[in-house]
């Protein structure tokens, strides 16, 4: 038996998980010796009780491999192991990584550059929006939107980064076959032509009240940061950032109305020293080392690295309309022309790519450094 395919039948066994299985591994060597050890064998190494031990060796009369392999084909999926090169090299840190995932699509080296958008399933207008528009601007610089599927904010960000063409993964809490929510069919097979659908669970594992969590530290381990845009206080958004607090990584939240119920969540991450996010500049000022400093193109060294890309027609607009001077945003908007929602994501892009800076008052200003200019 081949390792990976082992490491499918383990991760269908009851009581193996990925802590279970690093202990295992580290006494028998190999995913497939830990399915051949005898009843003793399994006894003798610490923290394998007698029903793991059980399960273990009792698997062939409890796991149909076979159908489990035949099903991976036929729905055209790839699953991924710690042994193969695309598996997330950020969800390799945490503490519990995934023993498979099953992947629809593609997970590309690009996609390390990933943030977390989520929050409640029951959301108002204002988050439905506003995980819409933050979605889409970062995908449209190149950053992948992360989520989890599921109604409201889930469904929004899954959708605001399409619109801009981006990438963007989408986590399952259930088997690869099954969707929940029934109405997100289309969207998850859009999202599997435009980045990946992916999950631990085995074919045919319908959701739970334990599948979820589960699945949150996924969306948390796979991603910079987290990006919390509506939740209440009860809402499982917040517990994928309290995982992404757990593995060191970022945790932001977008601020809403006092009144709300469906922002006190936000609010409480915020007291509690979470960055208040407006935009996807107060995300991406983080991690400003994604960010080439110059217009060449990444080595291949810097694979994952965000490319700089070369200019569109906007932005050159926007860079002529510039010249040498200082210019508020409402003064390029009416020079070029352009939309002033065309024209604020335009800018933001210019920022990142050194190209332009902004001071106080949205007053903006072409950069002419040697090698940053653009000409």
């Amino acid at each position: 038996m081949e390792p990976k395919e082992a490491l499918i039948a383990l991760n269908m066994v009851e009581h193996v998980g990925p802590v279970r299985l690093r202990t295992l591994l580290e006494h028998l060597g190999s995913p497939p010796a830990i399915l051949a050890a005898s009843l003793d064998q399994l006894l003798r190494i610490p923290g394998i009780g007698p029903d793991v031990a059980d399960a273990i060796t009792r698997w062939e009369q409890n796991v149909d491999l076979s159908a489990e392999l035949r099903r991976i084909q036929e729905f055209d999926c790839t699953v991924l192991t710690q042994l193969d090169d695309d598996y997330p090299p950020l969800l390799r840190e945490i503490y519990d990584p995934p023993i498979v995932l099953y992947v629809r699509g593609k997970i590309l080296p690009r996609d390390r550059n990933a943030i977390a958008l989520v929050g409640s399933r029951q959301t108002t207008h204002y988050g439905i929006e506003a995980a819409r528009r933050l979605a889409y601007q970062l995908a449209l610089l190149g950053v992948t939107v992360v989520s989890g599927g599921a109604r409201g904010i889930d469904t929004a960000a899954h959708h605001g980064a399409l619109a801009a063409k981006g990438r963007t993964i989408c986590v399952l809490g259930t088997g690869p076959n099954l969707v929940w929510p029934p109405e997100n069919a289309e969207l998850f097979q859009r999202i599997s032509g435009n980045g990946a659908v992916i999950t631990q669970f085995p074919f045919n594992r319908p959701a739970d009240r334990q599948t979820f969590p589960i699945r949150n530290r996924i969306v948390a381990g796979m991603t910079l940061g987290t990006v919390v845009v509506e939740a209440n206080l009860a809402s499982g958004a917040l517990i994928t950032a309290k995982f992404a607090t757990d593995y060191n990584r970022e945790v932001f939240a977008v601020p809403g109305r006092i009144d709300s119920p469906r922002s006190k969540g936000c609010h409480e991450l915020i007291k509690n020293g979470a960055k208040l996010c407006e935009g996807p500049e107060d995300i991406l000022t983080e991690f400003e080392y994604l960010f080439p400093p110059t217009r060449r193109p990444a080595s291949p060294a810097e694979t994952g690295r965000l490319p700089a890309l070369p200019l569109s027609d906007t932005e050159m607009a926007i860079l002529d309309a510039l010249g040498r001077n200082e210019l508020p945003l409402d003064h390029v908007i009416r020079v070029t022309g352009l939309p002033a929602s065309t024209v604020s994501v335009a800018l933001l892009g210019l920022e990142m790519k050194r190209l332009v800076t902004q001071s106080p008052g949205k007053i903006f200003a072409r950069t002419f450094a040697e090698g940053a200019s653009g000409e």
